[in-house]
C-alpha cells in the first residue's frame, strides 16, 4: 500500500493520542474489575510459566484476553478452541506471534453463533459434542481430522511454512489408496494432501522444496506432521482489539488489557492493577477533586501541544519529501520521469512486514544483483519482492535500481513482467513485481521440472518471449535494449504463458553522440550473463538490438538440446552451447545435441525443431549484419509453428529446398 498522505498520518496521530487520554482517565476513574494483570499463579497452564499473558486468557478467568485466545489449561499441554476445533498448544513464539498446534485425538465442535467474536467466547455460549463429517471408516490415524482445518474468520493463518510443506507432498505411484466409498475423505487427503489445512491452495509453486520426494503412506505422513505440529501465525494489525491493547499498555505499568464479558458487546476494558477501589471522581475532598481536575487540564494541555509540534514537522517533512529534497534516488527519478508516471512507492515497513521480516524460507530466487522474496500485501496481493544488495555495489545498485524503474514504467505488455511498486530507503532498495508461480524457464529445462515441456510449450514459449523483444525494439521510442535476455530471466505462468524480468541492465538506445545515434547503437561498456553475452558486443563496445537477438539465439538451442548455456564439464572449446552447436553443424553432426525428449521411438526429431535450431544459428552469428532482427524471428516462429515445418538436416541441401518451398 503506498505511503499515506498527510492529513491521514494526522489523523491517525489524533486518533491515537484520543485513546492515550480516554484509556488514562479510564483507569484512573474506574472501580477495579475482578480481571487482574497475568501473575504468577500455583496452576500450571504451559507453555507458559504464569498465567497466560494478554491476548491469552485460562477457563478460570474468562473476560481477561482476547476471545479467540481462550485457553482450557492441562498438563502437559494446553489446548485452545479455533473454529470450533480443539487443537493442543505446543508452543509459543511472542516475537514472531505464532503458536505450533496439533490437532487433539478427539476432535469437540462447539455449536456457537457464526460470528467469530461469539463462537470464541466460551462464556456465552453452550457446547456440544458432535461428529465433524459422518464416516464408517474406521482409521488408525489419530490427528487426522474428519474435515479440512479452516482458520477463516479468525485472527489467525496458517503459515507459508507449514503449506509449503503439505505442498510437495505426494503419493508414490500407484497410491496405496483405501476403500474411497467408506473412506472418501482419505482418499481425497492422498490425492492433494493441500487439503488438509483450508486456504494453502491445491497448486503451489513447483520450485519450492524440490528435493521432496514421494511417501508410500501420505495419510501416515500427516498424522505425524499434526502430530509434531504445525505453525499458525496472528496479526495484530488486523484486529482492533490488539491495538486497543496497545494503548492501554502505552500509558503505564499499572494497566492490563481485558473485556467486559457481562456487556453482551463485549466492550474492550483497561483496567487498573491495585486491587483496591480507586474512584477519584467520587472523592469527598474538595481539594483532592480540583487537584484531579487541575492535573487532567495540564495533561491535556500537554498533549495539545505535543500535537501541534508534531504535526508542523510531519507537514514540513511531507513537503521535503514531495520535492524530493531528502532522497537522492527520488531526485534522480523525478527528473527522468513525472511523478504521476512513476509507479507508486511503498514505505520499508510494509514490505519488510509483508515478506515476514525478509525471512529465508520465503526467499524465491538469488542473483548477482539481490534476493527476491515472497511476499503479501495488505491487500491480499501476493507479490515478488526484490531486495538489491546495496551493501556490495551501492552506486551500481542504485543504478540498476533507477533504471528498471523507469523503463518498467514506460513500457506494458502481455508477455513482460509488471512493477507494482518500489522502496527507496537507507535501509535497501526493493522492487515490487508480479509473482510468477510456475518458476522460470531454466527451471524447468534443467532443474527438477526438466521434461515437462512439450515440443509444442517450448515453441509457444520461444514465441512470446520474441513478441517481447519485438515490442521492445520496435514499439517502445526510444528502443528497449535488454542486456540480459537468459533462461533464468523468462518466468513461466501455470498456463504455460511467459514474462521477461530482470530489466537491471537494460538500455535506452538513445545516445548524445549524434553519429552513434544515426548508426542505431550506443558505447557502453559490455554487460550481461556469460554464454549469452553477445561477442560483437563485448569486442567492439556497441550496443544495438542485435545483442538481444543473439542472447535469444542462445535461448532457442537451450530449448532444442535441453543443455545449459555454459557448462565447465564439457570442453574448453565447447564450453559455451552457441561454440558447441556451431561446431556441430559445421560438422554435420547437429543430430548428437538434439533434446532426447524431442525424439521419437526411431530416434528422429519432432518437425520443427531443426528449423528452430536453423533460426538459432543464425541468430548467434558472430555478426551483427547476419542477424535477423526481432521482427523477422517472429515470423519466422509462426510459420514454423502454424505450419509445422520441418526437414532432414541442416547440412542436408534437400532439406534447406524443403524450407524454402515453404
Amino acid at each position: 500500500m503506498p505511503t499515506s498522505p498527510p492529513s491521514s498520518s494526522l489523523f491517525l496521530l489524533l486518533l491515537h493520542l484520543s485513546n492515550i487520554i480516554f484509556f488514562t482517565l479510564f483507569s484512573v476513574v474506574t472501580a477495579n474489575h475482578k480481571c487482574a494483570p497475568a501473575s504468577r499463579s500455583s496452576s500450571s497452564c504451559p507453555p507458559f510459566i504464569s498465567s497466560p499473558p494478554f491476548p491469552f486468557s485460562s477457563s478460570s478467568t474468562p473476560g481477561c484476553g482476547h476471545p479467540s485466545f481462550q485457553l482450557n489449561c492441562s498438563s502437559p499441554h494446553s489446548t485452545i478452541f479455533i473454529n470450533n476445533i480443539s487443537f493442543t498448544l505446543l508452543h509459543f513464539e511472542p516475537n514472531a506471534s505464532s503458536l505450533q498446534l496439533s490437532t487433539t485425538t478427539t476432535t469437540t465442535i462447539t455449536n456457537h453463533s457464526s460470528s467469530s467474536s461469539s463462537s470464541s467466547s466460551s462464556s456465552s455460549s453452550s457446547s456440544t459434542t458432535t461428529p465433524t463429517t459422518h464416516t464408517t471408516c474406521s482409521s488408525p490415524f489419530s490427528y487426522i481430522p474428519t474435515r479440512p482445518i479452516n482458520l477463516s474468520g479468525t485472527p489467525f493463518r496458517i503459515s507459508d511454512s507449514s503449506c509449503s510443506r503439505l505442498s510437495v507432498l505426494r503419493p508414490c505411484s500407484p497410491p496405496n489408496l483405501p476403500n474411497c466409498s467408506h473412506c472418501p475423505w482419505h482418499c481425497k487427503l492422498i490425492k492433494n494432501p493441500s487439503h488438509l489445512l483450508h486456504g494453502c491452495g491445491s497448486d503451489p509453486p513447483r520450485n519450492l522444496l524440490p528435493e521432496q520426494g514421494c511417501q508410500i503412506d501420505v495419510l501416515e505422513y500427516l498424522d505425524s506432521f499434526l502430530k509434531q505440529g504445525f505453525q499458525v501465525e496472528y496479526d495484530e494489525s488486523q484486529d482492533p482489539y490488539f491495538t486497543n491493547c496497545k494503548a492501554c499498555r502505552s500509558t503505564g505499568a499499572g494497566t492490563s488489557c481485558g473485556f467486559n464479558s457481562s456487556d453482551p458487546q463485549k466492550p474492550f476494558i483497561c483496567y487498573r492493577s491495585e486491587t483496591k477501589t480507586v474512584n477519584l471522581m467520587k472523592q469527598d475532598s474538595t481539594t483532592d477533586r480540583i487537584t484531579f481536575f487541575c492535573s487532567l487540564f495540564a495533561v491535556l494541555f500537554i498533549l495539545l501541544v505535543l500535537f501541534l509540534i508534531t504535526a508542523v514537522f510531519r507537514s514540513k517533512r511531507f513537503k521535503i519529501l514531495a520535492t524530493g529534497l531528502d532522497d537522492p534516488t527520488t531526485v534522480f527519478l523525478r527528473r527522468h520521469r513525472s511523478a504521476s508516471l512513476l509507479p507508486p512507492v511503498f514505505t520499508y515497513e510494509e514490505l519488510h512486514s509483508s515478506t515476514n521480516h525478509f525471512d529465508p524460507a520465503r526467499k524465491i530466487g538469488d542473483g548477482g544483483f539481490g534476493c527476491v522474496y515472497l511476499g503479501r500485501l495488505p491487500d491480499g496481493r501476493t507479490v515478488a519482492v526484490k531486495h538489491l544488495h546495496h551493501h556490495h555495489h551501492p552506486s551500481f545498485s542504485t543504478k540498476c535500481f533507477c533504471n528498471e524503474i523507469l523503463i518498467l514504467s514506460s513500457i506494458n505488455h502481455p508477455n513482460l513482467v509488471k512493477l507494482h511498486g518500489y522502496c527507496s530507503d537507507p535501509r535497501g532498495l526493493l522492487l515490487v513485481y508480479d509473482y510468477v508461480t510456475n518458476g522460470t524457464l531454466a527451471d524447468h529445462l534443467h532443474g527438477g521440472n526438466r521434461g515437462s515441456l512439450t515440443w509444442q510449450m517450448r515453441l509457444d514459449i520461444a514465441l512470446q518471449t520474441a513478441l517481447a523483444l519485438e515490442y521492445l525494439h520496435f514499439c517502445v521510442q526510444p528502443a528497449v535494449v535488454h542486456r540480459d535476455i537468459k533462461s533464468s530471466n523468462i518466468f513461466v505462468e501455470k498456463d504455460m504463458k511467459v514474462k521477461v524480468g530482470d530489466f537491471g541492465l537494460s538500455r535506452l538506445l538513445v545516445s548524445p553522440d549524434p553519429a552513434a545515434a544515426s548508426s542505431g547503437f550506443v558505447w557502453t561498456g559490455p554487460q550481461g550473463t556469460p554464454g549469452y553475452l553477445d561477442p560483437d558486443y563485448h569486442r567492439s563496445f556497441r550496443l544495438t538490438e542485435k545483442s538481444d537477438v543473439y542472447s535469444f539465439g542462445v535461448v532457442l538451442l537451450e530449448l532444442v538440446t535441453g543443455m545449459r548455456a555454459v557448462d565447465q564439464r564439457r570442453d574448453k572449446r565447447e564450453m559455451a552451447l552457441a561454440d558447441l552447436v556451431v561446431s556441430k553443424i559445421q560438422t554435420g553432426l547437429l543430430h548428437q545435441v538434439f533434446d532426447p525428449l524431442l525424439m521419437d521411438g526411431r530416434g528422429v526429431v519432432v518437425e520443427g525443431v531443426e528449423a528452430v535450431a536453423e533460426l538459432a544459428f543464425r541468430c548467434v552469428a558472430a555478426e551483427k549484419d547476419d542477424r535477423p532482427d526481432a521482427r523477422e524471428v517472429v515470423e519466422e516462429l509462426k510459420r514454423i509453428r502454424s505450419r509445422g515445418v520441418g526437414f532432414r538436416g541442416l547440412g542436408d541441401s534437400n532439406g534447406r529446398d524443403d524450407v524454402a518451398k515453404g
